[in-house]
């Protein structure tokens, strides 16, 4: 039976919930290696692990003309924490809503009603709930934002179905159409940015929208249906998280946890080995495969095998076809981030977002010139998975027939156990990716991690796949509930290298609560700006990280005195993290993307848990803001 006391939880919530991690490997196997570190994770604790913590410590001790410097790269004075309904952003800033949950993209459809919420007839012709990964496009002139929609919340959406639970195919189609992804005309006016309504760049793109496969996976018999026997042609695109964007300007939409979309309705169907890895099981949080056949994986096996990657999407031409690259291999996709390597080809690093799991690179065949053809270039190449070693060094390993015995198809597909087949490191949740546009290295927010080295029966758990998540160096703290940002740099300053170093630019901890050791945090981390949880992650054309949190805002116990959910500004010269943004109660920040001119930055709020942006008596709504500063100077 489905448990519908869950709905309102975020979807990683759910999926934890519905998707424990098992423990099945004896702790004497690991022991000894836990125990050599021990050396090296003392040091730690002190804060000058050379190792781990890499150039923080060098960092942090910058001389009085670097600091000087270093202050000059922050245009803004930072904020204090807040636990109230609303946003902050500091003094001489200012914000407002550019994109509300249920506005209309459509002169044809009408706000949301509060009382009725979103007819089907309206459901695909207006913005999406839980914004999360966005873009923005200059096309013609025109300013374009291709943005996520990560998942719905059911009670707001079916205010008229018991406990939010669909009661027929109706209910679902609305569900389903309220996911996806946007894509949209914006501009400034007199009175702030706002959606160009009946723009034909505005576009839906949800559960049902017909699409493509592409790639290795393409018409193999892992993703043929009964509906599709060719294995080509599938619907939809599902739990849109992260997102990226080509040099020949496309969107890249990450499907992230798919998993909770299949159920089914046959309690004595046995569901395939394959699914224990994604997390696939009878029960679903949407009920989908009650009313939707699609959905029941009694009836349709391979369906959930064609959901789970990274979808590209011509935001210039509404009536195009989105296609799903299956070379970028079916995982849990945060985002997509893509660069161009010394020799031409395409480089896109990824993070596969469960406890446990992998980082990924692909690597292109070809070579990207711009206005030449970009077809091919994320369907042919090579898909590898990063190894770390305690000593600051890593490699990509290549996810090949020769490396893992699995052919082409069953890698892009089965992406996760061909990742453990060569072994990959495991990591604490790997989130966004992003990619230093004036210098050549690139980072990953290393979200949490609570089950990391901690012991069940005697045994050390591990993920999904049986890939015991022991402490190292690069994830270095058991039961992690902080995070951390690793970085990395490509050996002969080209992403396309097999071989990198790597550092950690800041574990997240709390100093407050912690006076010393790993959870107190790296020593770039005080209690002026300290955080949990780095989620998003994007840099501006100057070359400042902007970090974006998704953790714990109860702002007790461990996490006492961190307040809301929040966006920070990272210097990668100097270590300095400062805080510019707090969320409402209860919301991810999560998404941004830059106006033309850099005058306007574009955050996202996911599921505010009280009124926002309209105050009392209104619905909480997920919303994409405009922050600006209050002389029209740059942000970005």
């Amino acid at each position: 039976m489905t448990d519908t006391n869950t709905n309102h939880l975020s979807w990683d919530e759910w999926d934890e919930l519905h998707n424990p991690p098992p423990a099945v490997t004896d702790f004497d196997r690991v022991v000894e290696r836990a125990i050599s570190r021990r050396g090296f994770l003392s040091v730690l604790a002190m804060g000058s692990a050379a190792v781990a913590m890499g150039s923080v410590g060098n960092l942090m001790s910058s001389t009085s003309a670097q600091a000087q410097e270093a202050a000059s790269r922050f245009a803004f004075k930072p904020i204090d924490i807040a636990t109230d309904n609303t946003i902050h952003v500091p003094e001489g800033y200012n914000w407002k809503p550019l994109a509300r949950w249920g506005e209309p993209l459509f002169s044809t459809a009408s706000d949301i009603d509060p009382m009725k919420g979103v007819s089907l007839e309206n459901s695909d012709k207006v913005f999406g709930e839980n914004t999360d990964g966005m873009e923005l496009f200059v096309i013609g002139g025109a300013q374009v934002i291709a943005v996520n929609h990560e998942y719905v919340n059911n009670e707001t959406n079916l205010p008229h179905a018991p406990e939010g639970m669909p009661q027929s195919l109706d209910d679902v189609k609305i569900l389903q159409n309220m996911q996806g992804v946007t894509v949209m005309e914006v501009a400034e006016g007199e009175n702030g940015w706002a959606i160009v309504v009946d723009s034909p760049f505005n576009r839906r793109i949800h559960h049902n929208t017909p699409m493509k496969l592409s790639g290795p996976a393409a018409g193999s018999e892992l993703v043929k249906t009964a509906a599709d026997p060719a294995g080509v042609d599938c619907l939809g695109t599902f739990n849109n998280c992260g997102a990226g964007k080509t040099p020949w300007g496309t969107y890249l939409t990450c499907e992230e946890n798919f998993n909770g979309y299949f159920g089914s309705t046959n309690a004595e169907f046995a569901m395939p080995e394959d699914y224990k890895r994604y997390g696939i099981v009878s029960e679903t949080r949407y009920a989908y495969e009650k009313f939707d056949e699609r959905f029941d994986v009694s009836k349709n096996p391979n369906e959930p095998r064609r959901a789970g990657y990274i979808v590209e999407i011509d935001p210039s031409d509404a009536s195009s076809t989105p296609i799903k690259r299956t070379a970028l291999g079916r995982i849990k996709h945060e985002n997509a981030a893509v660069v161009i390597a010394r020799d031409g080809r395409v480089v896109v690093y990824m993070g596969d977002d469960e406890r446990g799991e992998f980082l990924y690179k692909f690597v292109s065949n070809g070579i990207y010139v711009p206005g030449g053809d970009t077809s091919k270039l994320l369907d042919e190449g090579t898909l590898y998975v990063a190894k770390f070693s305690d000593e600051g060094t890593g490699e990509w390993l290549a996810l090949t027939e020769e490396t893992t015995g699995m052919k082409a198809d069953e890698i892009a597909v089965f992406t996760r156990q061909a990742a453990s087949k060569v072994g990959a490191t495991t990591m604490d949740r790997p989130e966004w990716v992003a990619i230093n546009p004036v210098a050549i290295e690139a980072y990953c927010c290393l979200t949490n991690n609570s089950n990391r080295a901690v012991l069940k029966d005697g045994k050390m758990r591990t993920n999904a796949g049986g890939d015991v998540m022991e402490i190292n160096a690069v994830n270095p703290r058991e039961a992690n509930e902080y995070g951390q940002i690793v970085r990395w740099y490509p050996e002969n300053d080209d992403h396309a290298d097999g071989k990198f170093k790597w550092d950690l630019f800041a574990m997240a901890g709390n100093p407050a609560v912690h006076k010393d050791g790993v959870y107190a945090g790296s020593s770039n981390i005080n209690e002026g700006n300290m955080f949990n949880s780095p989620d998003g992650m994007m840099f501006d054309s100057t070359g400042l990280v902007w970090i974006q949190t998704d953790g714990e805002d109860s702002n007790e116990g461990e996490f006492a005195g961190q307040g809301n959910n929040q966006m920070l500004a990272g210097d990668p010269v100097t270590g300095r993290i400062e805080r510019f943004m707090t969320g409402p109660k209860g919301s991810e920040v999560t998404g941004l993307t830059w106006s033309a001119d850099k005058r306007t930055m574009f955050a996202g709020i996911q599921h505010p848990a009280a009124p926002f942006p309209d105050g009392e008596g209104k619905l909480p709504r997920s919303t994409i803001v405009a922050i600006k500063r209050d002389d029209n100077a740059l942000v970005g």
